[in-house]
């Protein structure tokens, strides 16, 4: 089932998501300071891509640079990207069969909004530490 939502997601919303977000990560690795912020952007477009098997867990660990970073992430592009989300869930789910995929975008906003701290495990494992 999850290969199936996939597939769909990847054809209605996941692809335009994943460029979105690629977008980003190329603009914020301009810089030399937005170097760290590319990377999350390239990993959450990942996730963005092909969501369903896939959870995001808290990082024990991360810490105050992280939280700095949130704040300068949302500014800089999570916002955006968190309205993305919010457009496409809203039109996902103007049918019956787009629902589960609003939801899932519903689902993505935080992730898009505050990224660093984060880790994209399969939902199988979602307590599995590196």
């Amino acid at each position: 089932m999850k290969t199936i939502l996939n597939i769909v997601w990847l054809v209605l919303s996941g692809f335009w998501l994943f460029l979105g977000y690629m977008l980003a990560g190329v603009l914020l690795c301009i810089t030399i300071i937005g170097i760290p912020f590319g990377i999350a952007a390239f990993r959450i477009g990942i996730y963005a891509l092909w969501p369903f098997g896939y959870t995001a867990v808290e990082r024990r660990g991360a810490g105050a640079p992280s939280c700095v970073g949130n704040v300068l992430w949302l500014v800089l592009a999570g916002w955006w990207l968190a309205l993305g989300h919010i457009a496409t869930g809203i039109a996902l789910c103007v049918t019956i069969i787009g629902i589960p995929l609003g939801i899932a975008n519903f689902k993505l906003i935080p992730v898009s909004l505050l990224p660093l701290g984060r880790e994209i495990v399969r939902t199988d494992q979602p307590f599995a530490q590196r």
